[in-house]
């Protein structure tokens, strides 16, 4: 799918036609620049490799600065292929929000937001095992019981436990663009997106 690098500035609300508020997330989508075009005759398949954010020679291993090179444009923090854009497109050339229109449904790729070492409640969402009645003063946020006895005897492979949370890959689906920003490079999607304020993500169409 086609689509553009970007990240999240943070979040807002606007009046839709009907008068009504809608939560929106501000994100800033490109401008990203060509770095390489791939083919089926060189590389097997079909893409657009699209670089975001410019970064120092210093942090730029010397591999990828001869490929930036190539490509005519200076090293980039993030890189990332897509395929399925409209026009076909070569090293080097600018792309921008402008390849959306208002009214777009996209996806947005992210990293979650990292929330430590949690219990099975904040986790999984369980419900706790039940009151304080008959002695049982500190169970309330507990797991139960987490296998049988003779048989398996022991607890099955991916049981739901606690442990660190968040900070994982994720995706939030079908978001309705609700308005561009073009000589700003913003995007406005309905509804919240993965990952802090500043964090690194993927908006695809």
């Amino acid at each position: 799918m086609s689509g553009l690098i970007g990240k999240k500035i943070g979040m807002t609300r606007m009046a839709d036609e009907a008068g009504n508020y809608v939560a929106l997330t501000v994100i800033q989508a490109g401008p990203c620049v060509v770095t390489q075009v791939k083919t089926d005759e060189i590389d097997g398949y079909k893409a657009i490799q699209l670089g975001y954010e410019d970064a120092t020679e210093k942090h730029t291993p010397k591999a990828e600065q001869g490929h930036f090179k190539k490509a005519g444009t200076t090293g980039k923090k993030r890189v990332m292929e897509f395929q399925g854009f409209e026009k076909e497109l070569k090293a080097g050339e600018i792309v921008d929000v402008t390849i959306f229109n208002e009214g777009d449904f996209v996806d947005v790729a992210g990293t979650s937001k990292g929330e430590g070492f949690q219990g099975v409640v904040k986790r999984w969402g369980f419900g706790g095992v039940g009151s304080r009645t008959h002695g049982q003063h500190d169970r309330q946020r507990a797991p139960g019981s987490a296998g049988a006895s003779s048989f398996p005897s022991r607890v099955w492979k991916g049981k739901k436990m606690a442990g660190r949370t968040g900070g994982v890959r994720a995706k939030a689906q079908n978001l309705s663009i609700f308005k561009i920003l073009p000589e700003k490079n913003l995007l406005l999607v309905k509804g919240s997106v993965p990952g802090y304020n500043g964090s690194y993500l993927v908006v695809e169409k």
